[in-house]
This record gives structure tokens, C-alpha cells and sequence, in this order.
């Protein structure tokens, strides 16, 4: 093919020959691979080449961009964090892939299941329907930071107890959902309870949560 035979020196280079050399092997390769769509694509920079030469047209090129990031700030379990994802970028997705604590769960993606269950400033909130751009100076807490100092915080300690977890999937959530309910009240009733866990456990073990929460606000 004309256009991949070298020049003469001094003459003008085309596209073919000015395109990045990393371009040019990848047309190679798949002109090897599939044949004919690379050719044709090859032919296309060629016929251009020519006639740019017999118009005696300038190459334009375009101003590269500037790289922007999308930078967001939080801070997580007491420690600061500056993470570059879209400010609308879910919460949970934030904590298990960008930042790497895996404790909080995925479990419906709408914020019905509780799975997802995280403190923002001291209100148990559904990750998967936070967006990490909302969240400002507010203090993020998970799984990870219930126990304190290697000791156990109440209420796992009574999940152990009482043999809560069965598969186990959901008791992250339901941790924190509870330990927000004993932070604001310590002593709470059946009804406090069932008001303000409703977190979806599959394994139906809300009876083992419910007598949990008792020993842990009597701890």
C-alpha cells in the first residue's frame, strides 16, 4: 500500500507517518487480526494525506485539555480522606472501593434493606443513597469503629451472647442501626425497637436482635 512506503527526506510527513507510532501499530495489528476493516481505515488516512498534500494544508492540531479531578473530601472513622470520584458517587461505593472498608454491605441499592447501615454524624443512614458530594465536614462512621480500643462495643459482645448472626450478611447493619438506637436512647422499649430498626434480616432473627439490644442496654 503507497502510503506505508517511507518518503524522501525533507518531504512532508502525512498523517499516516505523523500519527503516534502506538497508533500506527494498533491499525497494523488489526489490519492483521480482522483483515479488511483495518485496511480500510488506513486507506482513509492515506487518501486524506494526499489530498492535504495537493491542497498544501496545514496539520491543525488541538489544544490538549487539562486533567481535571474530581476530588472529594471526608472524613471516615476519625480518620481524613481525599478520594477522586464524581461527587455523586453513593457513600457506600466510597467506603469498600475507593477506601477499602468492606464491613459495610450491599444489599438492595435502594436504602430499604439496611444493609449499607453507616452513622453520619451519629444518625444511622443508608450508604447507598448518600452521595459522597453531600457529606461536607459531617463525620462518617462504620462498622470498623464500634469496637474501641481492641474491646468489644455492647452490642457485639451480645450478638456473640446471644447467637445473633446466622449467615450474617445483614449484621453489619443492623450493628450500627442498633448502636445508634442505644446512643439516643439507652433504655429503650420493645416499641423504640421495632420503630427504629428496620433493617431487613433474611434469616429472620429478630428475635435474637431484640433480646440483644435488652442485655446490651442493661450491659
Amino acid at each position: 500500500m503507497p502510503c506505508f512506503r517511507g518518503r524522501e527526506k525533507g518531504a512532508n510527513r502525512g498523517p499516516w507517518q505523523s500519527a503516534p507510532a502506538k497508533l500506527r501499530r494498533a491499525v497494523i495489528k488489526a489490519n492483521i487480526n480482522c483483515r479488511g476493516g483495518a485496511s480500510i481505515l488506513a486507506m482513509c488516512i492515506c487518501d486524506f494525506a494526499s489530498h492535504r498534500n495537493r491542497l498544501n494544508l496545514p496539520f491543525v492540531t488541538t489544544p490538549a485539555r487539562a486533567y481535571t479531578t474530581n476530588m472529594q473530601a471526608l472524613s471516615v472513622n476519625g480518620n481524613y480522606y481525599e478520594v477522586d470520584v464524581e461527587p455523586d458517587t453513593p457513600l457506600l461505593w466510597v467506603l469498600r472501593d475507593t477506601i477499602g472498608l468492606t464491613g459495610t454491605k450491599y444489599g438492595c441499592g435502594i436504602a430499604q434493606c439496611g444493609a449499607c447501615t453507616v452513622h453520619i454524624d451519629g444518625v444511622a443512614r443508608r450508604s447507598c443513597q448518600i452521595q459522597v458530594g453531600t457529606l461536607g465536614s459531617k463525620q462518617v462512621k462504620t462498622i470498623e469503629a464500634l469496637a474501641q480500643n481492641g474491646r468489644l462495643h455492647p452490642l457485639q459482645k451480645a450478638w456473640v451472647e446471644h447467637d445473633v448472626p446466622q449467615c450474617g450478611y445483614c449484621q453489619s447493619g443492623m450493628l450500627m442501626a442498633a448502636a445508634a438506637l442505644l446512643a439516643q436512647k439507652p433504655k429503650p422499649t420493645d416499641a423504640d425497637i421495632d420503630a427504629a430498626i428496620t433493617n431487613i434480616c433474611r434469616c429472620g432473627t429478630y428475635q435474637r436482635i431484640r433480646a440483644a439490644i435488652h442485655a446490651a442496654a442493661s450491659a
